[in-house]
Formats: C-alpha cells, sequence, structure tokens
C-alpha cells in the first residue's frame, strides 16, 4: 500500500511553546551529565535510527526539539514522513554543539516513538479494510495537550480524523439522549439551539438499537454511529438507514473485528485504540564525530 498524502504538519506558535515546557521539563536546572562530559563548545553530528519496521512519524517535531535546545543546530531529514523504514534505517541527522544535541536526544525520541507508533497501528487498521470503502477514524482519546500531534500521526497513518473537540461537531452520545429522555429529544433540542445560535455543524448520533436507529433517521441527523452492535445487528442497523446519511462503527474495535466488518459496506470505522493504546516504536540516537 502506497504512503498516503499528508499535508504536513503545522508548526504553531502554541506547539513551540509547549515543545520548550516539555524540553524544560526534562531538563530542569541543568543536564548535568552532559555538563559534566561535555565541553561548552564541542560540536558534533548525530544520526537517528528506526529499530524496528514501521511507519515514521515526528520528523518535524524532533526538528523543533532541537531547535529549542540550540535554534544554530542543523538538521537533515534522511527519509520522509509516512516513509515505512526497518530496523537500521537512518531517519534524521542532527549536527552542531554536542551539549544540545544530547540535551534534547530523549524529547526528540519521545516524539517520534510515540507519533510513529501510532502511525504503525493505524496503517495496519487501514491496510485491515483496503478492499472495502470504510475508512479508519480516529477518536478523541488522546493525550491532554498533544492532541494536534496524535490527529496528525494518524492522518500520516492513512487514517482520518474524526472531530477535533467537543466544538466542532455535535455528537449526541448516550448520556445525552438518556440525559433529554430520548435520542429524539436530544435531536429536536440540537435542531433548535443550532437554530438559535445560526450555527451550522454537522450532526453525529450514537445508537444502541434499531429503536433509536429509526429515531436518529427521522431526524434527518448527517452520521450514525453504531455503537458496540454486533455484526448482525449491524447488517439489520444499515438496512434502515438511507444512503444520504453516513454510517460508523465504534467501540472494542481490534484489527480482527475490523476485518469481519469490512464486507458490512459501513462509510466509517472509529477507532480509540489508534491513539490511546499504540505501542510506541523504537528509536535511537547515534554519536558521530563531526
Amino acid at each position: 500500500m502506497a504512503a498516503p498524502v499528508v499535508v504536513p504538519l503545522k508548526i504553531t506558535a502554541d506547539l513551540r511553546r509547549r515543545i520548550a515546557a516539555a524540553l524544560a521539563e526534562d531538563v530542569g536546572t541543568g543536564d548535568v551529565t552532559t555538563q559534566a562530559v561535555v565541553g561548552p563548545h564541542e560540536r558534533g553530528r548525530a544520526v537517528i535510527l528506526a529499530r524496528e519496521r514501521g511507519i515514521l512519524c515526528g520528523l518535524p517535531v524532533a526538528a523543533e526539539v532541537f531547535w529549542a535546545a540550540d535554534r544554530r543546530l542543523h538538521m537533515r531529514h534522511l527519509r520522509q514522513e509516512g516513509d515505512a523504514v526497518c530496523d537500521g534505517d537512518e531517519v534524521f541527522e542532527v549536527a552542531g554543539n554536542l551539549g544540545a544535541i544530547l540535551k534534547a536526544e530523549r524529547l526528540a525520541l519521545n516524539f517520534l516513538q510515540r507519533l510513529s507508533g501510532i502511525a504503525t497501528l493505524t496503517r495496519c487498521y487501514v491496510e485491515a479494510l483496503s478492499s472495502s470503502k470504510t475508512r479508519i477514524f480516529d477518536t478523541r482519546k488522546t493525550t491532554p495537550l498533544w492532541r494536534d500531534l496524535e490527529k496528525y500521526a494518524v492522518r500520516v497513518g492513512g487514517g482520518c480524523n474524526h472531530r477535533f473537540g467537543l466544538y466542532d461537531m455535535v455528537l449526541i452520545k448516550n448520556n445525552h439522549a438518556d440525559a433529554a429522555g430520548s435520542l429524539s429529544e436530544a435531536i429536536r433540542r440540537v435542531r433548535r439551539w443550532l437554530e438559535r445560535q445560526r450555527r451550522r455543524l454537522p450532526v453525529m448520533a450514537e445508537v444502541r438499537n434499531l429503536r433509536e436507529v429509526r429515531e436518529a433517521v427521522a431526524g434527518r441527523v448527517d452520521m450514525i454511529m453504531l455503537d458496540n452492535l454486533s455484526p448482525k445487528q449491524m447488517r439489520r442497523a444499515l438496512r434502515e438507514i438511507p444512503s444520504g446519511i453516513q454510517s460508523e462503527a465504534s467501540g472494542g474495535m481490534t484489527i480482527r473485528r475490523v476485518r469481519a466488518l469490512a464486507r458490512l459496506g459501513l462509510d466509517r470505522v472509529s477507532v480509540g485504540a489508534l491513539t490511546h493504546s499504540a505501542p510506541a516504536m523504537d528509536f535511537s540516537l547515534r554519536y558521530r564525530k563531526a
């Protein structure tokens, strides 16, 4: 499967501030080991190597980490975002003040291993559905304050982003329906609120059974999320959903379950595991003489 075309990561002022804060957390009052071993003006070069197979993601973030340590460092991407890499592949090179390189090493690797892990797991799910029209989406089950990077990694892996937060899409979940008394009433309240606010947002309804599927269809929502339904229940539900409403399956999605759902004709499958359970991909940094 070819690597997806990904819009480059936007390095915002807010992201730079968060990276600087992350580096400050690690450095504290100073990198005592590096200060003891390396002269303040000593120069060097280092390369980052992949230590296992996976999908590479996070090179722009790693570069920002090194620049946060020293804006004079020189960097070169040896591979591209979304590349499939193997154990031993050199992916990134940095040169300049050796103390700054060593100070930033761990944080840069932490970002690479986390984001590449998400991209790699996402690619596995995407490939499990490669024979169908169904697309893989992430969820909001992300690390607080790092959601933008983790959702970027999903895109690098070939997946799609669900809503970014609570503000950019209406998602009527089970608790909303129960609080309103029914899903139909929750949809009615949403329509009335959007009209009063003069806002246009996509509306998704989470459903637990066929009755709620019919309520969502009658409420003319844009998307229906089939939450924790069996394949048999999903097939029955999909017969009730017209072509103008997108269907999404969610809840306990494993690679095996996703493969089993590939034949149902779903539009979307959302997978929380992409961001809350992706194993880190192994990378290391190796010193080279300048």
